[in-house]
């Protein structure tokens, strides 16, 4: 299968062009779920490796993946994984945890990166040149190849989970908040590994549909967080990179126009 992006390099290849040799992409997996940890998986691939079937995971079916990684596993410099349980969640906030564990899952790497991509949202406080991409796992080869890692990491600790409380069906819906999961969390009530600080986990709800609902609310009070998170100022000597990446991101955001215009 070929890469799904038309040129997954291209953001690696600009940075080397400026002297950065070794690059990191950093992503998260697991925001958005009910019960189950927040993964992060930081990798840094080698400038020769073959981006043939590397994609946003959540394009690629769990084969794809699973063949993706043992690739990443086996030909990257290096790579690093960390998690926040639900316990640390709840207690420092979903947006803290998440930023942090960004942080972590670079820090981690053996190999230190000349500079970091991360995806969606600027991570604070982040010690090395770094630049925040949108779409970065859609769009940018070694996110798209931290996104992988993420994913198959978590998935297979959801079916850990599975065994322990096969009630919540969670090697399928993977702890987020299909239909049945929460009829079930209703029924049974929330297990450990469920975040007790999302709206409608640690509670009875008169009906799944008002369960739903809460959590849509909960994703759009999120929003303004996240689009409110100021980047901080980039070190010097990446200065000149992150301006260029960064008028090629608002050049590939602007729409086009009608094809009848003009």
């Amino acid at each position: 299968m070929a890469s799904l992006a038309a040129d997954l390099g291209h953001y690696e290849r600009r940075l080397r062009e400026h002297g950065f040799r070794l690059i990191a992409g950093v992503d998260e997996v697991g925001r958005g779920a009910l019960a189950g940890p927040l993964v992060a998986a930081a990798v840094i691939l080698p400038e020769d490796f073959d981006l043939d079937g590397i994609a946003d995971s959540k394009l690629l079916t769990k084969l794809q993946r699973e063949r993706a990684f043992e690739r990443i596993c086996a030909g990257a410099i290096c790579r690093s994984m960390v998690k926040a349980m639900p316990m640390r969640i709840d207690r420092r906030g979903l947006h803290r945890s998440n930023i942090s564990l960004l942080r972590r899952a670079v820090m981690k790497l053996e190999v230190r990166p000349d500079y970091v991509l991360t995806d969606g949202f600027p991570v604070r406080r982040m010690p090395l040149p770094h630049l925040s991409i949108k779409k970065g796992d859609a769009v940018t080869a070694s996110i798209a190849a931290a996104s992988i890692v993420a994913k198959v990491q978590r998935d297979r600790m959801m079916d850990r989970y599975h065994r322990r409380f096969p009630e919540f069906n969670f090697r399928s819906n993977k702890g987020y908040g299909t239909r049945h999961h929460w009829e079930t969390l209703d029924r049974l009530g929330p297990t450990p590994i469920h975040r007790m600080s999302f709206k409608g986990v640690g509670r009875r709800w008169e009906s799944v549909e008002d369960a739903m609902a809460a959590e849509q609310e909960l994703e759009q009070e999120l929003e303004p967080e996240l689009q409110q998170e100021l980047e901080d100022e980039a070190p010097p000597e990446s200065a000149a990179a992150n301006q260029e990446l960064e008028q090629e991101q608002e050049l590939d955001e602007t729409p086009m126009g009608d094809p009848e215009d003009g």
